[in-house]
């Protein structure tokens, strides 16, 4: 992929990982494959990604870049619902991640920035993959409540790239007003 954009486009100037995936693997019984596939789409994934995009900067000396991952709420809580712990663990490693990138960064003596993003329930097929065995549980979890819609990343994603050079934007938080965890 960042070999295509090398082609395309001469490199990467802002990365934005929005990889998220989440199985119902519960910590006492859940499957290994459902944990590694957590682990490779929403930890390394976003770590492979950003080592690239990062390169693809500094090979071509982009000093004012950034690197924003989509993260969760559930990378700042562990909800009581089992299913989700696992995936819980995987984006609390996002939220550390995105943290240790901004001190390299700073370390590095670049101004490229590092942003993580951290909704809470966005309408999206998210709850589909979670609940692939009763999709009328995945329906109603989007029924429950008016959900955030892929407009509002969007207009979260505009607001932290329209940051003045001098201001780092570390974390955005924000839920349906509705949501109660």
């Amino acid at each position: 992929m960042f070999s295509a954009i090398k082609t395309l486009h001469q490199g990467v100037d802002v990365c934005i990982n929005n990889a998220g995936l989440a199985r119902p693997e519960p910590l006492l019984s859940g499957k290994t494959e459902g944990w590694r596939t957590m682990i490779d789409v929403n930890v390394m994934a976003v770590s492979i990604c950003t080592r690239e995009a990062y390169q693809s900067m500094k090979e071509r000396n982009i000093d004012d870049g950034h690197i924003i991952n989509i993260n969760s709420m559930n990378g700042h809580s562990v909800v009581p619902q089992s299913v989700v712990h696992f995936y819980s663990a995987t984006k609390y490693a996002v939220t550390a991640l995105t943290e240790g990138l901004r001190q390299e960064l700073r370390e590095a003596r670049t101004h490229i920035r590092a942003t993580c993003i951290s909704p809470g329930l966005v309408e999206t097929g998210f709850a589909f993959k979670l609940h692939d065995n009763d999709p009328e549980r995945a329906a109603a979890t989007y029924e429950s409540i008016r959900c955030l819609k892929a407009e509002d990343m969007a207009n979260a994603v505009i607001y932290v790239l329209s940051a003045p050079p001098h201001v780092q934007i570390g974390d955005i938080q924000m839920r349906p007003t509705e949501q109660i965890s």
